[in-house]
């Protein structure tokens, strides 16, 4: 049974990795949230089941009381299925360079060829392709920016790379949820993803009653990575402005 949490008090953070991601996505956003007086708590429930609503189960009974989520790219999606298990529990979104669309079929048919050269040990030719749409143009010629992406992608390797891409594929439409969304909304998006583009953004932005959207300049899809400190500042005045005790 889930116990009521004290007057006054926060809600947990928990901040979703993207797909193949892990606590380094999130280390400046995470240090700013500290600094502000949050205690962010960064999930790795996608590493340790197979679909989008089991990681969600996972992580409401993780984590008793209300919870405020902060998603990345997969981590958003995420946060949506929690959203749809149980919006009582969700004090606040922020979805970050993410999609409330599902999968069309030609993502579905180049995510199964990706997986495909994963299992035959061909990853780092997927990842280093990847890198020209993970990125803002000019961030994708920054060698030491890439080189930490491709160490964290590594570590997370094929088999996971393969089970998370199942996951998001296998992922519903979302978009009938936005509507019935009652917590605080943040979007944020980079100005130059091409892998959830800022149109994905404006639309679960319209689609949720009262949710805030910025576009990120000098930012494509990995904008934690590409524009630490700004995204930082952006989650730390949302919720320092959003209604959180309880």
């Amino acid at each position: 049974m889930t116990l009521p949490l004290p007057p006054n008090t926060k809600p947990r953070v928990l901040l979703l990795p993207g797909l193949a991601c892990d606590d380094a996505l999130w280390a400046d956003q995470a240090a700013a949230l500290r600094d502000a007086g949050f205690d962010p708590v960064i999930s790795d429930a996608h590493t340790r089941h197979t679909t989008l609503p089991e990681m969600a189960q996972a992580l409401l009974a993780a984590h008793s009381g209300r919870l405020v989520l902060v998603g990345a790219s997969m981590g958003g999606m995420v946060a949506l299925a929690m959203q749809r298990q149980a919006p009582e529990r969700v004090a606040a979104m922020a979805l970050l360079g993410t999609s409330a669309r599902p999968d069309t079929p030609e993502l579905v048919a180049l995510r199964t060829q990706a997986c495909a050269m994963f299992a035959a040990g061909r990853m780092d030719e997927v990842l280093r392709a990847n890198v020209a749409f993970a990125f803002h143009p000019d961030n994708a010629r920054d060698s030491q920016q890439v080189a930490a992406y491709l160490r964290m992608v590594r570590r997370a390797g094929a088999a996971q790379l393969i089970a998370q891409n199942q996951a998001v594929m296998a992922r519903p439409d979302s978009r009938p949820l936005l509507a019935a969304v009652r917590c605080p909304v943040l979007v944020l998006c980079g100005e130059a993803d091409q892998l959830t583009p800022p149109e994905h953004a404006r639309e679960i932005a319209q689609g949720i009653p009262g949710a805030e959207l910025h576009l990120l300049a000098g930012a494509g899809h990995m904008l934690t990575l590409e524009q630490p400190q700004p995204v930082a500042q952006h989650l730390v005045a949302w919720l320092r402005k959003v209604p959180l005790s309880v």
